[in-house]
Formats: structure tokens, C-alpha cells, sequence
């Protein structure tokens, strides 16, 4: 083989290669280099041209139409509060108190960042469908079957991941996004 040809070859293998560690790497999750709370992750002027260069590549691959901190924080899960992998072959139990924030939201999502087809239409819980009574402590289950009357489904033994939206948060939550109180992931049981 002509050296030109090889020289050539090696080029394009190394760019598609790189390429798609960059790819994966970034689509790990947007905030994978921010800041850690628990099993939640978030960054940094997420939605704005300040945001970091690998913030706003990794929003744009997962097709997330960010808005700035001042309007939304987005902190993303894919693993429970021990640190074991999201899956829909367990239940989970996420609890939380209260949301610095004007609402909030708590969806699921695939491992790219696509909403999972369910039958029952169940993606999401937002803090308007809470009572008053329960904005101060709540629980939606994660699983396959409704258990409660806060549910989200997971359909399959897929990974997934969660993703809660602060919308108007406070400053203190802007301010101590890393150290203040989060929902807890507990895993509950899981298919043998």
C-alpha cells in the first residue's frame, strides 16, 4: 500500500475515533464536569455563552434547549444516592422537602436525553401537582406499574436518568446549588 494511502487512513481513523470519544464523553451528561450534590449534577451558567465549552457542546448534543440560571438550574441523575446506576429493572423512591424555586420539575429521560415512551403518558412530576400539604415532603415511585399516586414509568431494563428543573430559583439556591438539599434516589427492588 502507497505510503500516502496509509498516511491517509490512519488520518481518518484517528479523526472518527476522537471524534466519537468526544461524542460520548459529552454526552455523558451536560453538567458531568460541574458541580456534584449527591447524585445530582449541575453547572455553571448553563444556557448562556459563558456557560463552558464542553457545557454547551454536551446541551447541544442532548437537543436541550437550556435556559439561563436566572430563569431555570437543571441537575441531572443517572445514578441513585448510593452511587448504582439508574436501570428500569428497579423501582425507585425519590423524596424531596422543598424547592427553592418558583416551581420545579422531575423528569425521566433516556441515556440520551429522550423522553421514554410509556403507555400511561407518565414522564414527569412538576410541584404543582403536589398538595399544600406535601410541598414540604413528597415521594414519586419510579417503576414499570403505578404504586402511588406520584409515578413516573419506566418501561424496560433500560439505564435512564432524572433530570429536576428549578424554575426562578432563589439566589440562595444559585448561590449554594452545591450544598443544599436535594431529593434522595432510593433504590428499591429490582427484577432477579
Amino acid at each position: 500500500m502507497h505510503a500516502g494511502v496509509r498516511y491517509a487512513l490512519m488520518l481518518v481513523a484517528g479523526i472518527a475515533l476522537g471524534s466519537g470519544i468526544a461524542v460520548l464523553q459529552l454526552r455523558d451528561s451536560f453538567a458531568a464536569d460541574g458541580i456534584a450534590n449527591g447524585p445530582w449534577r449541575t453547572a455553571h451558567k448553563v444556557g448562556t455563552a459563558d456557560a463552558s465549552v464542553a457545557t454547551r457542546a454536551s446541551i447541544a448534543l442532548r437537543g436541550l434547549l437550556a435556559l439561563p440560571e436566572r430563569e431555570a438550574i437543571y441537575f441531572n441523575a443517572a445514578s441513585d444516592s448510593e452511587g448504582r446506576a439508574l436501570t428500569g429493572a428497579c423501582r425507585y423512591r425519590v423524596t424531596g422537602g422543598a424547592i427553592d424555586a418558583r416551581w420545579w420539575s422531575l423528569t425521566l429521560y433516556d441515556a440520551k436525553g429522550y423522553l421514554i415512551p410509556n403507555v400511561a403518558g407518565a414522564h414527569s412530576l412538576g410541584s404543582a401537582a403536589l398538595s399544600p400539604a406535601e410541598t414540604s415532603r413528597w415521594q414519586v415511585n419510579i417503576g414499570p406499574a403505578r404504586t402511588s399516586a406520584h409515578w413516573i414509568a419506566v418501561p424496560d431494563d433500560q439505564p435512564f436518568e432524572l433530570t429536576l428543573r428549578a424554575y426562578h430559583p432563589s439566589q440562595r439556591l444559585l448561590r449554594e446549588r452545591g450544598t443544599v438539599d436535594l431529593p434522595q434516589i432510593e433504590r428499591a427492588e429490582c427484577k432477579a
